[in-house]
């Protein structure tokens, strides 16, 4: 009698064994269809069963990094009234006569350092923003010939 409850207990172990395994392979070819696998992606070939179905792959993005970019506002007054956290566009303008444009849209406002450690208010005033990375760029490229003023988001 003791074989036999041996060979009862061995049989149950492998047919959980062949449940488990037949479940993670439906997981795996779930997760290959669906493209949450990490697999290659469009670029490595990898397609699978979504180009076969014709639905298309959406790629997701990397979320985009901030960096910290410092700018003067011509205005040192309106500087006065922002505190870090609040939200700003910054709009580039070249002169009286000339057009104004947007150059960053909801930059959110990391530091207002103060009048006194930055000097005279005749040059404006200097806040740093936290903005992506071609943001920051677009505004040190214009920082150079324009003036720059804020409008509170």
């Amino acid at each position: 009698m003791r074989g036999g409850s041996g060979h009862r207990l061995r049989r149950a172990v492998w047919r959980q064994r062949r449940a488990m395994a037949a479940g993670l392979a439906l997981t795996a070819a779930a997760l290959a269809a669906s493209g949450l696998g990490g697999g290659k992606g469009e670029a490595g070939g990898g397609g699978g069963a979504a180009h076969a179905t014709g639905t298309a792959h959406r790629r997701v993005s990397p979320p985009v990094r901030q960096v910290s970019a410092p700018v003067r506002i011509a205005d040192a007054e309106t500087v006065r009234l922002l505190r870090p956290g609040d939200r700003v566009d910054v709009i580039a303008s070249e002169g009286a006569g000339s057009d104004s444009r947007v150059l960053a849209k909801g930059a959110r406002v990391t530091q207002v350092p103060s009048v006194s450690a930055e000097g005279s208010a005749e040059n404006g005033a200097l806040i740093v923003l936290s903005v992506p990375r071609a943001t920051a760029t677009a505004l040190a490229g214009a920082g150079i010939s324009a003036g720059f003023a804020v409008i509170l988001c």
